[in-house]
Formats: structure tokens, C-alpha cells, sequence
């Protein structure tokens, strides 16, 4: 039986380090990957403790941590994609490639920070392709048919068949993390000491 149940999506960087930091041994704790269609139901339904989360915003009903750490922007493309290969590129590029909209019960706002409706300039981005689920979405990249704006973390579940580029003008991902008010004293300990760290 664990010591303590991690939700998290994409790379388990911030989640190891988070329990080193309040002396958990990783082999005692069971980091489960949410989906992003849905991201707070296994928290609410009690299959996780805490959980990591991104994008500035506040479920009424849960708590959140102070910022733990920042996660820079970028844009996954196909390895023959005109904007593959460059040191960084700006949103307003971007903006003339079809991107992909918003996944199942994610909130609106979280989207809207991931994938901006305007650029900063006015520029529309079209969010045309339906998310499904991340090997779907990096096959449809891979084809070229779109690209996908995101975070940087997203580079430890990247296939080979595609690549990610910095987004250098939008801001990044400000990463919580969140728990139920009834929490155990564990997970607030927890949250503690995550609270010291600075990870990006």
C-alpha cells in the first residue's frame, strides 16, 4: 500500500523532486497520470492525494498551494515543419498553423492560457483539431497537419517524430499543487516542503 497517492501529467521531474524534498522514498509513493480531458476527478474521487497543476487558475472547491515552479512555453511540431530546427519562435508564427482545441471537462480559462484564442498582436490562432489523447494528438503533429502549443515538461513524453521549439513571448506555466481540504496531515507536509522548492 503506498504512502501517499501523486497525480501528475507528462514528466514526473517535479513530482520526484517534491517527495525527496519531504523525505519520501518514490518506491513509497504511486504517481498516477491524470488525464487532461478531466484532470481533477481522480482528486475529488480520492484515486490521488495532491496533484500537480498548471496555469493560473482556482477550482473553488480545492486548495492550491504557493507557486512551486515554472514551466516554460513551446511548440511541438513535425520534424519537417517550417518552424522545426529554430532557436525560438513567437506566438504570432504560431498563429498561421492549425492548433487543437479543448479537451473534454478541462476549464475554459486553462485552455485559453495554454492555447490562446488571439495572439498578443490580434492574431486568431485556430484551434481546429480534436484532442483525444496525447498519442493521437503527437501522431496528428507528426503529419504535419497541426501543432500544438504547450509546455516545455512535455519533451519527456515526445515522440522522436516530432520536436519542440520555445515559445519565447508567452508567459510561462505557473505549476501548483493541489489537494482536497480534508488532506491528511501528510500531503500538507508534503505541500510544505514542495513550497521551498524552485524547479523549472
Amino acid at each position: 500500500m503506498p504512502d501517499l497517492r501523486f497525480g501528475y501529467h507528462g514528466s514526473l521531474e517535479l513530482p520526484h523532486a517534491a517527495v525527496r524534498a519531504d523525505g519520501y522514498d518514490p518506491g513509497r509513493v504511486e504517481f498516477v497520470e491524470y488525464d487532461v480531458g478531466d484532470p481533477f476527478t481522480p482528486l475529488r474521487r480520492g484515486r490521488v492525494d495532491v496533484m500537480v497543476s498548471k496555469f493560473d487558475h482556482r477550482e473553488p472547491d480545492l486548495v492550491y498551494s504557493e507557486p512551486i515552479g515554472l514551466d516554460p512555453r513551446a511548440v511541438v511540431v513535425a520534424l519537417d515543419h517550417p518552424l522545426a530546427g529554430r532557436e525560438s519562435v513567437s506566438v504570432e508564427e504560431v498563429a498561421a498553423f492549425p492548433c487543437f482545441d479543448r479537451p473534454g471537462f478541462m476549464p475554459a480559462e486553462v485552455w485559453d492560457q495554454l492555447v490562446p484564442p488571439v495572439t498578443p498582436g490580434g492574431r486568431p490562432i485556430t484551434r481546429g483539431y480534436p484532442f483525444t489523447a496525447v498519442p493521437a494528438l503527437m501522431r496528428t503533429v507528426a503529419s504535419g497537419a497541426a501543432v500544438h502549443l504547450t509546455v516545455q515538461s512535455i519533451a519527456h513524453v515526445a515522440p522522436p517524430t516530432v520536436t519542440l521549439v520555445p515559445v519565447r513571448d508567452l508567459r510561462p506555466a505557473v505549476i501548483n499543487l493541489v489537494w482536497l481540504p480534508t488532506a491528511p496531515q501528510r500531503v500538507r507536509r508534503l505541500v510544505r516542503a514542495a513550497e521551498g522548492l524552485v524547479v523549472s
